[in-house]
């Protein structure tokens, strides 16, 4: 013999003896089904994945660079698996007194080349994935980390690979040099 789950108006229906749902809420049931799918999509959608304050596309970034007269900063990193890239971020690009300087005085592009397979690869556009390739080979990057800084008019004023030693004091003294020649 079934049994009456909750009230007249509350969407719920007979339930048979063995707990089976008979009717009524299986409309209900339906929808949380379909708003947790739903849910679930932006729990696990991909957030863009250059850094915040990065760009990731680098026509954009030279477009910023040329119309707001500073320079490009640009950083060939393996942002997930690459030690010195990690360490070069925390300590350097993570800095308060960086952001404020690159803020003022900087576009900043990640290239970034994450661990295939890896949630940072799989976020990453197939397209930022080729200009990145491109880039890397049309500045001849051997490792990671490696900067190359140019100026408004995508010229190469300077190249470093590997950390930078150092720390913050010694690139801003560096990029303020660049800067000012």
């Amino acid at each position: 013999m079934g049994k009456i789950a909750g009230g007249a108006n509350d969407g719920f229906g007979i339930v048979a003896s063995g707990g089976s749902l008979v009717q009524g809420d299986h409309v209900k049931k339906r929808r949380l089904i379909l708003f947790a799918v739903a849910a679930s999509g932006f729990l696990y959608a991909p957030v863009g994945t250059a850094a915040p304050g990065w760009l990731d596309d680098y026509k954009k970034a030279q477009q910023e660079a040329k119309s707001s007269n500073k320079l490009l900063l640009l950083d060939f990193t393996g942002s997930d698996w690459c030690g010195f890239c990690i360490q070069l971020d925390k300590e350097i690009f993570s800095q308060p007194d960086f952001k404020e300087y690159a803020n003022k005085n900087l576009v900043l592009l990640e290239v970034d080349f994450p661990r295939p397979g890896g949630s940072r690869w799989q976020a990453q556009a197939t397209a930022v994935k080729k200009q990145n390739q491109a880039l890397a080979q049309q500045y001849q990057v051997q490792g990671f980390p490696t900067l190359v800084i140019l100026d408004g008019d995508g010229q190469k004023l300077w190249q470093f690979d590997g950390y930078f030693p150092g720390g913050t004091e010694a690139l801003l003294a560096q990029l303020e040099k660049l800067r000012k020649s």
